[in-house]
């Protein structure tokens, strides 16, 4: 019986050697009618391919959809430049006009120079909204683009597939009984075709995975421009109302001096003896605290565990301590200044230096105007210190909330007793400061306000 298979299986395979030799054979007489075909068809695709597609013309309509908007975004960026250097201008002659603020003039002067320069950040902000809704405009088109290409390489891979299939449940001698005109030409060039098929199932898969990377870079991009323009629609509203804030103090500012320069001088009179009644009232709370704190309960000084509360470089106005200022005047009552001062114009950005929980906010200038801190917010970290943000234009932070280090707490200003805008930055040992509500004499009213132990008061410098 297994002889009998042998036998079959041998006849069986010298009849397919016998007729692919007999195939091989007579393909020699009729191969040139068939190149003949060939080359017909191949001039025929030529003539074809010269006419362009509709994938063609759809490619070139995108890409001068994405042409347009990258000009548009130029247009601008160019714009927001000249802006900022339009910025940058006010801010020289701020400065120059602050040391004129001695006078009412000079108030005023550099509260329209504070206007202007709030007023053209806003502008920048809204260009930098339009460039942001541009990019996402053509995010988005890129990934309906790459979407559908995806669709395409996948149809073409499925299409792929069947005809490779089809091609490997046909065995050899099939496709040559299956074959009208006896041609080795003809097999020879299925066999070709189902290899340049098997080839492009390779090219798909590949061209696939780039084309699903990219949709994926894209979303994300997408994403996160996104955020970023919800983030300038915020800032937007915040810089409206700060505008609206300088506008408010300019009238409050002409409306207490009747634009005459005597009452301004008796405004700052007022202003600088109520801040001094109050540093002392303060003090004498502060006095009587007599809180226990354990200095190994927060970090070591020079631990650098903080972060700067302001973007870019810091500028000190006046440091922690024993200063020149507090020892010329007597705004601190000779205790020396309990803070750090940082520059900074109004309409800044204020971050958190560290996490933490946001434990109070106020403003002091509800109850004694130009006289404290004015609006502040209070942070108490997880380390053992708390950090304090004072003379803001405008608060962000939310009473309760956790923060994160660099979160935004508010914008710059000048609330409360101040000679010029500037952020006051205090730091605590947590154990000795508390958020009080202080009946003030001097004010006849109830202010809130953070109240430390002499002991707390630690030089922010050396955790910067």
């Amino acid at each position: 019986m297994i002889k009998k298979k042998l036998i079959q299986k041998n006849i069986s395979y010298s009849f397919s050697r016998t007729l692919i030799l007999i195939t091989l054979y007579t393909s020699l007489f009729i191969s040139a009618p068939l190149l003949s075909l060939a080359e017909t068809a191949s001039t025929t695709a030529e003539a074809t391919s010269s006419a362009p597609t509709l994938a063609d013309i759809q490619k070139e309509q995108q890409r001068q959809v994405v042409d347009s908007l990258k000009n548009k975004i130029d247009s601008k960026n160019n714009d927001i430049t000249a802006l900022e250097q339009e910025i940058k201008g006010y801010r020289s002659e701020i400065q120059k006009a602050g040391s004129q603020s001695q006078t009412l003039q000079g108030a005023l002067r550099t509260l329209e120079l504070t206007r202007k320069k709030l007023t053209a950040e806003s502008t920048v902000t809204g260009k930098k909204i339009e460039a942001t809704t541009l990019s996402i405009q053509s995010l988005t088109g890129a990934i309906g683009n790459k979407q559908r290409s995806i669709n395409s390489q996948q149809e073409s891979l499925r299409q792929t597939i069947i005809k490779t299939h089809e091609g490997d449940q046909t065995s050899l001698v099939e496709m040559l009984l299956r074959t009208k005109v006896i041609s080795m030409s003809a097999f020879w060039n299925t066999q070709y075709q189902l290899g340049e098929l098997q080839g492009s199932i390779r090219t798909h898969v590949q061209a696939l995975a780039v084309a699903k990377t990219d949709l994926t870079a894209a979303k994300t991009s997408t994403e996160k421009k996104q955020r970023e323009l919800l983030s300038l629609q915020n800032q937007l509203a915040d810089q409206k109302k700060i505008v609206e804030s300088n506008k408010s103090q300019t009238s409050q500012l002409l409306s207490e001096t009747k634009n005459k320069e005597s009452n301004y001088k008796k405004l700052v009179a007022d202003k600088a003896a109520k801040r001094i009644a109050l540093q002392q009232e303060l003090n004498d709370y502060e006095s009587q605290l007599k809180l226990i704190i354990d200095p190994t309960s927060y970090p070591a000084a020079n631990s650098k565990v903080l972060s700067p509360p302001l973007g870019g470089g810091l500028v000190i106005t006046q440091e922690f301590g024993d200063t020149v200022f507090s020892r010329t005047t007597s705004a601190y009552n000779g205790r020396g200044h309990n803070g750090v001062d940082f520059k900074a114009s109004p309409g800044t950005p204020i971050y958190a230096a560290l996490a933490g929980i946001v434990l109070g906010t106020g403003n002091t200038d509800i109850v004694c105007h130009g006289a404290s801190y004015g609006r502040w917010v209070f942070i108490k970290h997880g380390n053992g210190l708390s950090t304090v943000y004072a003379h803001l234009s405008l608060i962000k932070a939310v009473e309760g909330s956790q923060v994160e280090t660099g979160d935004l707490l508010g914008y710059s200003g000048s609330s409360g007793y101040v000679t010029g805008p500037h952020l006051h930055f205090g730091l605590f040992a947590s154990q000795g400061v508390r958020i009080m509500n202080l009946k003030s004499r001097v004010c006849a009213g109830t202010y809130r306000v953070p109240v430390a132990d002499f002991k707390a008061y630690l030089n922010p410098l050396l955790y910067l």
